[in-house]
């Protein structure tokens, strides 16, 4: 028996594939099946299942398409209410994989429509369960990404119950050496306080996860309901999309149109110039939105844009942008680049310098915008009298941003600074409007002591 995890660093995501004598089952896989199908020759297996452990909000799922390529059967929670070709899968439901067995348990709390998968080995055995967002290491999945959207909806009290009663009476009682495999990792937006181990054993989690230990349900909701990450515009719209199964991966970012970077561009559509801050600084199109290419960039896409909202994509070189459209393609963004190119030569929009030495000395001539997490900023704002206004919020908020003094925009490290200045910087003209960047702890501490 092989399993094997693949692991996606931007959006924190494990899939699995399980292989018993030259059969696969796939569980949640990522959006670009490829990956899969190469693991299946390497292995000389035939892809048979998928297994899908709830509709996902923080990816889109290639289920339909692996069936669709290899009739391999997909299998999902009847509630999951599901509209492509598949086999239900709850509660005493298994799929027998020569000698080796995948059961499905129904584990509600993330979402209605939750269920975990616990393997039996050939000796009859339960050695490993994949939880998906039910139980990570650490953690739990939060439970209030379904109170507008999906199949069945519920009130994130409601699920934060469902989860205590999954975890108590599902999770909790099974072997202690059982290894547990989660759909997510540390950077996750799913849970609020994952490790950065990617696979554990039920044991562990008795012992060190905050979410198994001895407390009244009142308790438990109260606990899970509170201190939540932000939840980025796109998660509702993967929810649905997940439900249907998505197109093609490749057929969908090949279709995606090349422009000359002379060619004029469409007025009001967005610009994301995803080029490093720098490039940005020096040169940009009015308007545009600095959205470097980095590790959480799909992240960040989906939460600064609108699932419906179309936008031209500029990078560097024809390397970074066929990257860049894939990761689009993993939060199901590809269908909104109106068009893709190089930064034209009337890029020629400069970004303000900031003296900081007069910022320093004078920080009272300045207005300081802190785009960091809300959460972030409970733990101690860095400015005494800045005005918190998240970057995922920005855009909606832009009028709450004060124009009778020069701005200046800190995050944590640079990156969601750079972005959240070309926000303002493209709606606000009357002042400038600075990034303070990755000096902002060294100046912050001069300012503020």
């Amino acid at each position: 028996m092989v399993i094997h995890q693949f692991y996606d660093k931007g959006l924190a995501h494990a899939s699995y594939a399980v292989i018993r004598t030259g059969k696969m089952i796939v569980i949640d896989p990522a959006r670009n099946p490829q990956p899969y199908y190469d693991f299946a020759t390497l292995h000389d297996a035939d892809i048979v299942g998928v297994i899908e452990t709830h509709p996902h909000a923080d990816f889109v799922s290639s289920h339909l398409e692996i069936h669709e390529a290899t009739n391999a059967v997909i299998y999902c929670s009847k509630l999951t209410g599901a509209t492509y070709p598949h086999e239900t899968f709850d509660d005493g439901d298994f799929i027998q994989l020569n000698d080796i067995k995948l059961k499905a348990i129904n584990t509600p709390g993330h979402s209605p429509d939750s269920i975990c998968i616990l393997l039996e080995d050939e000796q009859g055995r339960d050695t490993a369960i994949f939880t998906g967002d039910t139980l990570f290491v650490g953690d739990v999945g939060r439970p209030d990404l379904r109170e507008n959207v999906g199949n069945i909806t519920a009130k994130k009290e409601e699920l934060a119950k469902q989860m205590y009663l999954s975890t108590r009476q599902k999770l909790m009682t099974l072997p202690k050496s059982v290894i547990v495999y989660p759909a997510h990792g540390p950077g996750s937006l799913c849970g609020k306080n994952m490790s950065p181990d990617l696979e554990s054993t039920i044991g562990r989690e008795l012992r060190e996860n905050y979410a198994l230990q001895l407390m009244d349900e009142l308790t438990f909701i109260k606990t899970l309901t509170t201190d939540q990450p932000f939840v980025p515009k796109y998660f509702g719209y993967d929810v649905d999309l997940n439900k249907a199964g998505a197109a093609s991966f490749k057929q969908s970012v090949d279709a995606i149109k090349r422009l000359n970077p002379e060619t004029p561009l469409e007025n009001n559509i967005v610009v994301i110039d995803a080029r490093p801050k720098q490039q940005f600084r020096n040169g940009h199109l009015k308007g545009a939105i600095n959205l470097q290419d980095g590790e959480k960039f799909e992240t960040w896409l989906g939460s600064i844009l609108n699932p419906e909202e179309p936008f031209y994509l500029i990078a560097e070189n024809e390397e970074s942008i066929d990257k860049l459209v894939k990761k689009a393609a993993k939060i199901g963004y590809e269908n909104n680049i109106r068009a893709t190119l190089l930064a034209p030569a009337n890029a020629t929009e400069r970004s303000a310098d900031l003296d900081l030495n007069d910022f320093r000395n004078n920080p009272e001539h300045y207005q300081v915008i802190d785009v960091r997490n809300q959460g972030e900023v409970n733990e101690g704002k860095v400015f005494e009298n800045a005005i918190s206004i998240p970057l995922s919020q920005l855009r909606e908020r832009i009028n709450e941003v004060p124009t009778d003094r020069p701005i200046v925009i800190h995050c944590a490290a640079g990156y969601r600074s750079a972005a959240a200045t070309s926000i303002v910087a493209g709606q606000i003209h009357q002042v400038p409007v600075y990034d303070l960047g990755e000096v902002v702890i060294n100046f912050a501490e001069g300012i503020n002591s």
